[in-house]
C-alpha cells in the first residue's frame, strides 16, 4: 500500500504496522478539520487534497504528503527530533518530505524549546542577552578598588607563586605584591600595608576566590567599614578592570624574565612603577598624576617624596579639581564607547520572574567535561541580585550546586511558557533522567 511505503522510509523514528495505520485513520476521522477536508476531497475533488486507502493526502509539488491530525502531530515531531536531536531546520525538512503538518515550524520550535537534553546540551542561540552595566567609578581617588590574584606563576627561590593585584577604579593607580599563597591572611596583610599610607577604600570588588569569601576577610572588611562586592561566578567582566590589568602584567613580566623566569618577583616593583607612570586612554593622563597631581620622576634622579611635595605645593591644589573633573568626563566617554560596542552584539535581557524554572550554563570545566551537558538544571529563580543577575536554587537531584547566582546570558528558560501543565509536572524527572 502507498501509505505503508511512505512511512517505512523512516523506520528509525516511526514504528510502521497495521496498528499505527489504523490509529492514523481513526485520528483523521476524529479531527474536525481533517474530516472536513476529507469530505471536500471526496465530494468536490479538492485540488490540493486527495483520499487514498481511506487516508487524506496533501498534494504539493507533485508529491503526496500524509495529512497528520493534531492528535498525532506531537508524537511525530518527537520521533523525528529524537533521531539525533536536530535543530528546527533539519526536523522541519525531515517532516516536510512525507507529511503535512499545519504551522509545522512553529510547532517544532516549541517542541525543541522544551526538549530537556537540548536545553542542557545546546549552546544558547542568537545574540547574548544583557547590555553592559558600567560601574560608577565615583569622582574621587581611593574610593573603589578592584582586587584579584594573578597566577600561579613560576616558583621562585623565595617561594613566591602569585601576584596580588589591586587597582583604584578612578585613577587606575595599581599596587602589585608577590605572594606565596592565595590565602585571606596574604590579602589582609597587604591591605594593612596600604592602609598605613592610603587608608581603606569605601568599596572593594573581587571574585568568589577562597581568600575573599572566608570569615577572616569578611571580618576585616566589616571592621574596616569596607563595602565588599563579589562578582557573579563565571562572569569575569564584573571585575574586568583588574582582569585586563592581569593580562598586561603577565605579558610584561614574561618579557622581562625570559632568560630567568624564576626571578620574576624582582621585576614586580618596576612593572608597578611603569604601569602607574604610563598614559591611560580612559583618564587621558597617567594614574600617578591623577592620584598625586604630579608626574612620576625616576627614583635615580631625586627622592620621590621630595619631588611629590614640591610639585604638590606648586600646582596640585590649583589643578586637582579641574583634572579630576576632566578624568571623570574621559571615563564616562570611554564607558559610553565601550557600552556602545558591547551592546551592538547584544539583545535586551529576558525579564525572568521569581519561581521561573531555568537552565544555567556550566562554568566549571574539568577533564572530559567537553562531552558533558553545557547547561545544568532545572533551577528555580528565588531572587534578583542586580541588573540581569538572579539567585537560583536547584530543583531535583541533578548535577550542579544547590544554590548559586547567575546572569541572563548564562540562562535559558527550562520550559516554554506555552508548555502544558502535564509537561511542567514532569520537568524535574526528565532532567534527572537526562
Amino acid at each position: 500500500m502507498a501509505h505503508v511505503d511512505v512511512l517505512s522510509r523512516y523506520p528509525i523514528w516511526m514504528n510502521i504496522n497495521s496498528e499505527f495505520i489504523a490509529q492514523l485513520q481513526k485520528a483523521q476521522q476524529n479531527d474536525i478539520e481533517v474530516k472536513t477536508l476529507t469530505t471536500e476531497a471526496r465530494m468536490n475533488g479538492c485540488f490540493s487534497y486527495i483520499v487514498e486507502n481511506d487516508l487524506l493526502y496533501e498534494t504539493r509539488d507533485d508529491r503526496k504528503l500524509l495529512v497528520i491530525p493534531k492528535g498525532m502531530q506531537k508524537e511525530l515531531i518527537r520521533n523525528a527530533h529524537n533521531v539525533g536531536h536536530f535543530g528546527v531546520k533539519k526536523v522541519v525538512e525531515l517532516l516536510d518530505r512525507e507529511y503535512s503538518i499545519s504551522n509545522v515550524r512553529e510547532k517544532v520550535e516549541r517542541f525543541i524549546q522544551n526538549c530537556v537534553p537540548c536545553i542542557l546540551i545546546n549552546r544558547k542561540q542568537g545574540k547574548q542577552e544583557g547590555f553592559l552595566n558600567t560601574i560608577d567609578k565615583g569622582d574621587l581617588p581611593l574610593h573603589t578598588w578592584h582586587i584579584d590574584f594573578l597566577g600561579p606563576l613560576t616558583n621562585t627561590p623565595r617561594g613566591y607563586k602569585h601576584i596580588l593585584v589591586i587597582i583604584d577604579a578612578f585613577t587606575k593607580f595599581c599596587w602589585l605584591f608577590p605572594t606565596r599563597s592565595t590565602t585571606s591572611k596574604e590579602v589582609v596583610d597587604k591591605m594593612n600595608i596600604l592602609q598605613a599610607t592610603f587608608g581603606n577604600p569605601t568599596r572593594l570588588i573581587s571574585d568568589h576566590g577562597a581568600a575573599f569569601t572566608s570569615g577572616e576577610f569578611k571580618k576585616y572588611c566589616s571592621d574596616s567599614h569596607i563595602y565588599h562586592v563579589q562578582i557573579t561566578t563565571g562572569m569575569p567582566r564584573g571585575n574586568g578592570q583588574v582582569e585586563r590589568l592581569n593580562d598586561t602584567i603577565a605579558t610584561v613580566v614574561a618579557k622581562l624574565t625570559i632568560d630567568d623566569p624564576g626571578q620574576w618577583f624582582r621585576y614586580v616593583p618596576r612593572v608597578q612603577m611603569a604601569l602607574n607612570s604610563s598614559w591611560q586612554r580612559s583618564i587621558n593622563m597617567t594614574p600617578f598624576k591623577l592620584t598625586f597631581g604630579t608626574e612620576m620622576k625616576h627614583p635615580d634622579l631625586l627622592p620621590l617624596c621630595s619631588l611629590i611635595k614640591e610639585e604638590y605645593a606648586k600646582s596640585f591644589l590649583e589643578k586637582r579639581e579641574a583634572e579630576r573633573q576632566e578624568a571623570k568626563q574621559c571615563i564616562l566617554k570611554a564607558q559610553q564607547e565601550q557600552k556602545k560596542t558591547f551592546d551592538h552584539r547584544r539583545v535586551a535581557a529576558t525579564d525572568y520572574r521569581i519561581g521561573d524554572l531555568v537552565a544555567i550554563k556550566r562554568t566549571q570545566f574539568l577533564p572530559l567535561s567537553k562531552i558533558k551537558s553545557k547547561y545544568l538544571g532545572p533551577y528555580r529563580i528565588t531572587g534578583k541580585c542586580g541588573p540581569n543577575r538572579y539567585e537560583v536554587w536547584k530543583v531535583g537531584s541533578g548535577e550542579g550546586p544547590e544554590k548559586t547566582s547567575t546572569g541572563t546570558d548564562y540562562m535559558k528558560n527550562w520550559k516554554n511558557c506555552q508548555t502544558s501543565d502535564e509537561d511542567d509536572e514532569d520537568s524535574v524527572s526528565e532532567a534527572d533522567s537526562a
